[in-house]
């Protein structure tokens, strides 16, 4: 649950407004969200709990998806300036380039098939057998038989480097213990004297920027099953593990990832890799060794996706994949560690 903030007038009327929002979104009234010029973003993410963000998602606007050239490729996205991104704006010259990845065409078990290829009729909106076509910002709406990204235009259809049409589904654990001296004591920050958090990052193949461990989930997985599968495979590079290893770490892991997590963040990602047709969301969750006895047992070791795995000081001078450094900052707030060394002014009314 999210501390209680003063100005409980605000709170209800951000709450009515995030009603508001979500009687939209049940309309397929396309939405482009950004919180009110009034309120700084520091004071509104307090207002904001993560089970608030499936209808009113605070972080749900790109950037990053608006950059050219698309991963992986030589691809140019058509120019959308900031204020022709949301779909509510006409645009009748719009013309977006169309991109899907020879990758994800050759048919891996991962990806759906071309919408007009014969016998593919998904099921947007709802559960589609095993694959999760729900988003977790409401209902998208569907145009011409392909999903819309519900937070506006990118430059580019398609589905680029991501398999599913719509919404593709990740999960991010957020592994974190508190920075320690050589005799065991919290180090604090010498300006904030807040108390330095690390968390485990990993630098990524594709792209060689730092992220949070974190995968796509599996048709039919949950979420819990995909957070720790994604943290073994990414930072202790299990697949390469023996049966009597991997279950050692399984014995390891266990105290950490049967606590009660906290949920960080759910919904749209700004992520590079998304078009008109498909986007990134995500379950960002933290799991955290308040001692660090289990994490201090564990051996890092990057492996699958993952170039080199390590723990991180937390601060705002990180720069991270996607959506990563606003999780980051999230995880500082609920465990009031260093973040800025800018003091800045409190949340006022």
């Amino acid at each position: 649950r999210a501390a209680a903030v003063p100005g409980v007038a605000r709170a209800v009327a951000v709450f009515s407004f995030t009603v508001a929002l979500s009687a939209q979104a049940a309309r397929c009234v396309p939405q482009h969200r950004l919180p009110p010029s009034n309120l700084s973003a520091n004071c509104w993410s307090h207002l904001h709990p993560a089970n608030m963000f499936k209808s009113y998602n605070v972080k749900s606007y790109h950037s990053k998806a608006l950059k050219s050239p698309y991963p992986g490729s030589h691809v140019n996205r058509s120019l959308v300036p900031k204020d022709k991104v949301g779909w509510l704006i006409e645009w009748e010259d719009y013309n977006p380039v169309e991109y899907t990845a020879m990758s994800v065409l050759a048919g891996p078990n991962w990806a759906d098939p071309q919408i007009n290829d014969k016998g593919f009729s998904p099921k947007f909106n709802e559960r589609d057998g095993e694959v999760e076509r729900k988003s977790l910002n409401g209902l998208y709406v569907v145009e011409n038989g392909r999903p819309r990204n519900p937070v506006g235009r990118t430059g580019l259809t398609g589905r680029g480097l991501l398999g599913r049409w719509g919404p593709n589904h990740a999960a991010d654990p957020v592994v974190t213990r508190w920075k320690r001296d050589g005799s065991g004591k919290k180090v604090a920050h010498p300006v904030t004297g807040k108390n330095i958090l690390q968390f485990v990052a990993i630098k990524r193949r594709d792209c060689g920027e730092w992220a949070i461990p974190g995968g796509m989930v599996d048709p039919g997985e949950k979420i819990s099953a995909t957070l720790k599968r994604e943290f073994e495979e990414e930072a202790l590079n299990s697949l390469q593990k023996s049966p009597e290893e991997k279950a050692e770490l399984e014995k390891q892991l266990h105290k950490l990832f049967s606590q009660e997590p906290f949920v960080v963040y759910r919904g749209y990602v700004d992520d590079p890799r998304n078009t008109d047709n498909a986007w990134m969301e995500t379950e960002a969750v933290n799991y955290h060794d308040e001692t660090g006895e289990t994490m201090d047992n564990l051996p890092l070791e990057a492996g699958d996706d993952a170039g080199v795995v390590k723990w991180v000081d937390i601060s705002e001078k990180l720069k991270l994949y996607a959506s990563h450094s606003y999780f980051i900052k999230l995880v500082t707030e609920k465990w009031g560690a260093h973040w800025s060394e800018d003091l800045g002014p409190e949340c006022r009314e």
